[in-house]
């Protein structure tokens, strides 16, 4: 089944979610394929990336979210684990980890149990390179209507980690100087 079909199947019903999801995932999936590209050192999965990114925010479907018409229970925090249980449930094992380890730059199990985070106590951070490209190009991006297709500068991703600790910081530049991107 195709991403956006598996997509429409978990926001059945919820046109608002599904396209505002679908949106941000499209442009997600363009920057990280963008960013892909551009390292032709690296044996990178493209078709891989592009599904990933494109499920990457699946679990936003059973969250409580009511600017996007979203009502389940559970906190924002929380789609990505979410999102890994219904990609698992599909049978794609690792889009689902893509969906666990995007959020942010990803989180510690120690940052999991210090800010009592409603999530399992473990490592939930990006590990191969396709997992950081997108997490990487997701952080450019925003799901707030009327920003969906407005580009982040790099100075303004820092800026949004800093809140998070300086470490958070420390982990996109060196996404950064991994992957050969200039700051803009």
């Amino acid at each position: 089944m195709s991403p956006l079909k598996i997509l429409q199947k978990y926001f059945d019903g919820n046109l608002i979610g599904f396209e505002t999801v679908s949106e941000h995932s499209r442009i997600v999936a363009d920057k990280a394929l963008s960013i892909a590209r551009s390292q032709r050192h690296l044996a990178l999965d493209l078709p891989f990336i592009e599904e990933a990114a494109l499920l990457h925010d699946i679990g936003v479907s059973r969250i409580h979210a009511p600017d996007m018409h979203c009502f389940g229970k559970a906190p924002y925090i929380c789609h990505g684990i979410l999102g890994r249980e219904i990609l698992e449930r599909e049978g794609m094992p690792r889009h689902a980890l893509v969906c666990e380890r995007h959020i942010g730059v990803g989180l510690t199990a120690l940052e999991i149990v210090a800010q009592k985070l409603p999530l399992p106590q473990r490592e939930m951070s990006p590990i191969s390179d396709e997992e950081r490209i997108v997490t990487l190009a997701d952080l450019f991006f925003s799901k707030k209507q009327g920003e969906l297709d407005r580009e982040k500068s790099v100075h303004e991703v820092r800026r949004s980690l800093a809140r998070f600790g300086e470490e958070k910081v420390a982990i996109f530049d060196s996404w950064l100087g991994h992957f050969g991107i200039l700051p803009t």
